[in-house]
């Protein structure tokens, strides 16, 4: 199905970019290992290995093996989660500032 056949409703304001990366989320006194399957400007998903609510505050940290670019670090508030098969969560995460 191309872009222009999905109805309007399923069209994201965002471009997404797919991902296949490991993330560290700093929750309360916790560090969280995560996979990170996307990320926009303003939000990505996460599957994740938690117990995290819709409403709770995260930091997320997407290190970089490249010199020449800077690790991301941001601040984050949980807008979507759902259990998956496996027992861990599939998380979507609102981008509240970057730096």
């Amino acid at each position: 199905m191309s872009q222009s056949d999905r109805s309007f409703s399923e069209k994201r304001d965002f471009i997404r970019m797919r991902l296949d990366t490991n993330v560290t989320l700093r929750y309360l006194d916790q560090e969280i290992v995560a996979k990170c399957i996307d990320l926009s400007s303003t939000g990505m998903q996460l599957e994740a290995d938690s117990t995290l609510q819709v409403g709770d505050r995260v930091q997320v940290l997407i290190s970089s093996s490249h010199a020449e670019l800077k690790s991301l670090e941001a601040d984050a508030e949980v807008i979507r989660v759902s259990a998956l098969a496996d027992g861990k969560q599939a998380v979507g995460l609102s981008i509240l500032s970057m730096s």
